[in-house]
This record gives C-alpha cells, structure tokens and sequence, in this order.
C-alpha cells in the first residue's frame, strides 16, 4: 500500500514535472526495489517499507549533523527538501510529553526502579511506540527518568 503509494506520488511528480521530488522518489523506490531483491520478494509490506525509510531518514538526519552550518547553503536546502518528501510517508513523530506518560506508564507496569532496569522499560516502550519515536531521544528520557528514581 505505501509502497504503491510512492509509486502514484512518483508519476504524479513526473507528471507535473517536479525534477527535484520525482528524482528522490526516483531514488526512495529504487531503495525499496534492491530491498525486495535482497529478500527475493516482489514486493514489500508497509512495515519493511517504513523501516527502510526510517533508515533514510536516519541518514539524512546524520549528513545534517555532520555537515558544517559554513558549507553550502544550497545543500542543507536539498537535505530539508529530501526529508520533507521523506515525512510525508512515516507516521508521525510522538513528542516529548506524550513519550513521558508511555514511559511512566511501562516503569509503573515493570516495576522499573533503577537504571539497572532501563533494558526492559526500552523494550517495551519500543514495542509501543513503534517507529512514531526516536530511539535516542527515548533513550534519553528513560534514561533520565530511571535516575530520578
């Protein structure tokens, strides 16, 4: 489903002739095509779909990172662009306070009580959230909230 929507995003780009979207779904579907090869399948569900543009998006995040503010400006303008086509198709990202009441609710379920525990509370917090969360900072925050324990 979300892969055949890329597809129908990809023509209509083509067809309006955006260059610049239809060149990364260009790019987005043959990432997705050389995963379904390497799994000698035809075609994959949505949740290999999302994890592959997950990784996308890690990677666009960590270029972001490691790329100077003194460098070009017109390539941190095509980073933007490239996760702005990227966002349309992950779920949205949960924020902070609605992580921190998942969060609370899974120690108060584990009986976390020290950072010892901070394995579990990330297991099953993950098993929740799913991809609608960014695995450092959940980290992060359960970091923290185990040490104020």
């Amino acid at each position: 489903m979300l892969e055949k929507k890329i597809y129908s995003d990809y023509i209509d780009a083509l067809k309006s002739k955006n260059k610049y979207k239809t060149n990364y779904l260009s790019f987005i579907r043959s990432e997705l095509k050389n995963h379904a090869i390497n799994l000698k399948k035809d075609g994959l569900d949505d949740s290999e779909v999302l994890i592959i543009l997950k990784k996308l998006q890690k990677r666009l995040f960590d270029t972001k990172e490691s790329i100077s503010p003194n460098t070009r400006q017109d390539l941190l303008n095509d980073l933007d662009k490239e996760l702005l086509i990227l966002n349309q198709y992950l779920p949205k990202l949960l924020n902070n306070s609605e992580l921190l009441e998942i969060i609370d609710e899974v120690i108060l379920q584990t009986n976390a009580s020290s950072i010892k525990d901070m394995g579990n509370v990330m297991k099953e917090v993950l098993s929740k959230v799913g991809l609608k969360a960014d695995s450092k900072i959940l980290s992060s925050l359960v970091k923290n909230k185990l040490i104020s324990r």
